[in-house]
């Protein structure tokens, strides 16, 4: 029987693209999900189209009450959270200057407030969670007193910033940052965390871009030569849940692409 079928998890961001594609494929495994999503977002259509082991909590990833809530639906519905991922996330574009003047300030600080700090907010209180009661189901033999699993989304951008991405990978490198000193700081606590850093899949912001532009971006990949399809993603994260020894790491899942200016 999978580590997966045991597990309970929350799925920020799970209404659409890399979230939505986690939450099927966790589902289609055995496990429970709580897609925690904005109230707006088609979050509660995605949950009942999924099925019943799926359900919906209205989130602000930046709002403590909101991720606090979100938790205990799964507790009442379904058990303990033992493994997140956090796929929650915006981006902007804009250039440090422009025609028009200095990057807006606001809309950096958001980036960050939601990328980098509504993930912060996730990790910290689902880790909380994770420590009370008994060990995980997803506990081996391995790693008997495992207590729970985290999966952030980073970014290439990360790594490989584009013009016009200030705000994006410094949201995305800051997620890149902690991983590892929270892998270090959750170790006692039998907690692990690992980051994956996608490059180019085909999401809902990239849908929206012409077939043509589509197909030139998947070219740019070296191999292999298309845009990444979510369940790839939704692949590592549940390889991630189910390998005991990944920890403290970050993953490229990009098909060897290096962003260009």
């Amino acid at each position: 029987m999978s580590v997966v079928s045991e597990l309970v998890a929350l799925v920020t961001g799970g209404a659409s693209g890399l979230g939505r594609a986690t939450a099927q494929r966790l589902v289609r495994n055995g496990a429970r999900v709580i897609i925690a999503d904005l109230p707006n977002s088609k979050g509660d259509a995605t949950a009942k189209e999924i099925g019943d082991r799926c359900a919906f909590a209205p989130t602000d990833v930046t709002k403590e009450q909101d991720v606090l809530n979100a938790i205990e639906l799964a507790k009442e519905k379904f058990g303990r959270v033992r493994a997140v991922v956090n796929c929650a996330g915006i981006a902007i574009a804009t250039r440090t200057l422009t025609k028009r003047g200095p990057h807006p300030y606001d809309d950096f600080a958001k980036v960050l407030l939601v990328n980098t700090a509504g993930s912060f907010n996730v990790i910290r209180l689902c880790a909380q969670e994770m420590i009370q009661g008994d060990v995980s189901p997803g506990a081996s033999a391995s790693n008997p007193d495992e207590r729970g699993v985290i999966i952030n989304t980073a970014s290439v951008a990360a790594y490989d910033g584009q013009i016009g991405q200030a705000a994006y990978s410094a949201s995305k490198g800051a997620i890149v940052g902690m991983t590892l000193p929270i892998a270090r700081d959750l170790s006692r606590n039998g907690i692990r965390i690992c980051t994956i850093a996608p490059g180019l899949f085909l999401t809902p912001m990239l849908m929206g871009l012409p077939e043509k532009v589509r197909e030139q971006l998947g070219k740019s990949v070296p191999y292999p030569s298309r845009l990444g399809d979510p369940d790839e993603y939704a692949q590592l994260a549940q390889s991630i849940i189910e390998n005991p020894m990944l920890n403290g790491e970050v993953i490229r899942l990009d098909g060897a692409l290096r962003m260009q200016p």
